[in-house]
């Protein structure tokens, strides 16, 4: 098993030294906190690659109906040019 760089015998230790740390009693709601936040994280995620992927779709739509473009500056087509 091999999270982020950190294997199963690194896990451990960060896991004795949070039980230290933190306590018996703390250990859990910090886990449920940490598990919250990873969830609204990974939603949040989710949501903006749902928004990206439309928005890169939808250039491709409104491109197919788009006005053609205006004559070059200093073309001797315009009213009033050289020629």
């Amino acid at each position: 098993m091999n999270v982020f760089g950190v294997g199963l015998p690194e896990m451990a230790v960060i896991a004795v030294i949070a039980l230290l740390v933190f306590g018996p009693k703390k250990l859990p709601e910090l886990g449920r906190s940490l598990g919250r936040t990873l969830k609204g994280f990974q939603s949040a995620s989710q949501e903006f690659e749902q928004e990206f992927r439309k928005a890169v779709d939808a250039p491709a739509e409104t491109t197919e109906a788009a006005p053609p473009a205006l004559p070059a500056h200093g073309s001797s087509d315009v009213a009033g040019g050289p020629g």
